[in-house]
């Protein structure tokens, strides 16, 4: 056992190319610029970050604060934007790297913990992948550093910097396909079924999107593509059309669904399981258009201090564990995870179901019994509100802010209930929440949610 973990600590460590890490600090670089760019030239730092009078928060991210409940002006949500905008351009460039990579990390989780309405797994893929960018020397060639300072150019570095981004890269795949095997994904060929037909007026091939057993094919092809593919792009001969697969893949989703960037932040990021021979052949050519010399031009390794190798293999070793069990969270708690959702985030669950609702709330008091209906929209928006409408700690979190709302006015002792309704996967709505708790008097955690209505009750019992 010491020898196989000495064996994987040396085929770790062994030095190797540069240039596959460059290429991928350039291309995250640029992809992050143009979706913040994008993110800001269509509104939605407005919409999404300032026009909102409430945010929902991450369970134990609480003291995450908007600017405005700091006491600054909404407006400066763009300036948070603008500064994200000039740190992914300090990646790409390369141009004071370690700051530019620690503060896109920064200020992409303030954006992405302020509101739980926008939750999507890119965003946590982003946050991870950035996160691991301040570790690894990607500024060390082809870069404003090295032009700035020759001496940090190197040409190669240890292979876990390079191996670590494509385990990132192979688990989100991977994780998406495992979280496919399931009855509705596969025997039911949901969610699919319902928005495959949406799109039947795309040219050529809108026709058949209406047809049943496209569903079911892609439900499986997406299925048996998301498990093997790691895989295949890790295999050299089978790398080239492994490599098609993903770019007809995602094109294809990006054209049925609307994911914005995503699609191509995975086509431009697989490109890191290309050989080093390929990243080097493209920087030579990027050289040779912008008409400038290699730096070095013999082989020179990049070594981390060694006072940094304990805590550097400690903090590697715990990432990697926790990336491979918190998505297995879910098995902790009874009931369906679709319809509990309790492990459902952080675990690579890419558009597997179709779940849509509605809830109303009335405050009571509890000392006089006087009830009180409640207008969501008065706090809420739309996107607020749907999001909320299905997700348990999102309701709770509600039922606390009107709890606390509702006592400002007035009122002493206020108790919240709930009459929800959710429909999961196409299936005739059910009530969610139980009617007859008083979500003012819970308690978020990590415990099952008991207020929640089993997912097989009888309906029929449920209305008596």
């Amino acid at each position: 056992m010491k020898l196989r973990l000495q064996n994987i600590y040396n085929a770790s460590t062994a030095p190797t190319s540069i240039a596959p890490l460059v290429m991928f600090r350039i291309i995250f670089g640029l992809m992050m610029l143009v979706s913040v760019l994008r993110f800001m030239l269509k509104g939605w730092v407005d919409q999404l970050y300032i026009q909102p009078q409430y945010f929902f928060h991450y369970y134990g991210f609480s003291w995450i604060k908007h600017p405005v409940a700091l006491g600054l002006p909404g407006w400066s949500m763009y300036g948070v934007f603008g500064l994200m905008a000039v740190a992914a351009a300090g990646i790409m460039l390369g141009w004071r790297y370690r700051l530019s990579a620690l503060l896109f990390f920064l200020l992409f989780s303030y954006v992405e913990l302020l509101d739980l309405t926008n939750y999507l797994n890119h965003y946590y893929f982003v946050s991870l992948m950035s996160g691991l960018m301040i570790l690894l020397p990607a500024h060390r060639s082809f870069s404003l550093d090295v032009l700035r300072k020759p001496a940090l150019a190197v040409t190669e570095v240890p292979a876990w910097t390079i191996n670590i981004l494509r385990f990132q890269l192979g688990l989100v795949y991977f994780y998406a396909g495992v979280a496919k095997l399931h009855a509705d994904w596969l025997l039911e060929a949901q969610p699919l079924r319902l928005w495959l037909p949406a799109k039947a007026d795309m040219p050529l091939i809108g026709p058949w999107l209406k047809e049943v057993w496209v569903a079911y094919l892609f439900s499986w092809f997406g299925c048996l593509y998301d498990l093997s593919i790691p895989f295949l792009l890790s295999w050299r001969k089978s790398r080239p059309l492994a490599y098609v697969a993903v770019v007809l893949f995602h094109v294809l989703t990006w054209l049925l669904f609307p994911i914005g960037m995503f699609p191509w932040i995975m086509i431009l990021s697989t490109l890191i399981f290309f050989s080093s021979r390929f990243h080097q052949q493209v920087l030579e050519g990027l050289q040779k258009l912008l008409r400038r010399r290699p730096t070095l031009r013999q082989a020179k390794s990049y070594a981390y201090p060694a006072a940094l190798y304990k805590p550097l293999t400690a903090f590697l070793s715990l990432y990697i564990v926790f990336q491979l069990l918190f998505p297995w969270r879910f098995a902790l708690y009874p009931d369906s995870l679709f319809w509990t959702e309790q492990g459902f985030r952080f675990s690579w669950r890419v558009m597997l179901m179709e779940k849509s609702g509605s809830i109303s709330f009335v405050v009571q008091d509890g000392e006089t019994g006087s009830r009180t209906a409640v207008n969501t929209r008065e706090y809420l928006n739309p996107q607020q509100e749907k999001m909320m409408a299905t997700q348990p700690d999102m309701i709770l979190q509600f039922a606390h802010f009107l709890r606390d709302e509702y006592k400002n006015r007035g009122i002493e002792s206020p108790q919240v209930y709930a009459d929800s309704w959710v429909s999961l996967n196409g299936r005739r709505s059910r009530p969610y929440v139980r009617p007859d708790v008083n979500l003012a008097s819970l308690q978020d955690g990590w415990m099952p949610k008991n207020w929640i209505l089993p997912f097989d009750q009888d309906y029929l019992r449920a209305q008596r």
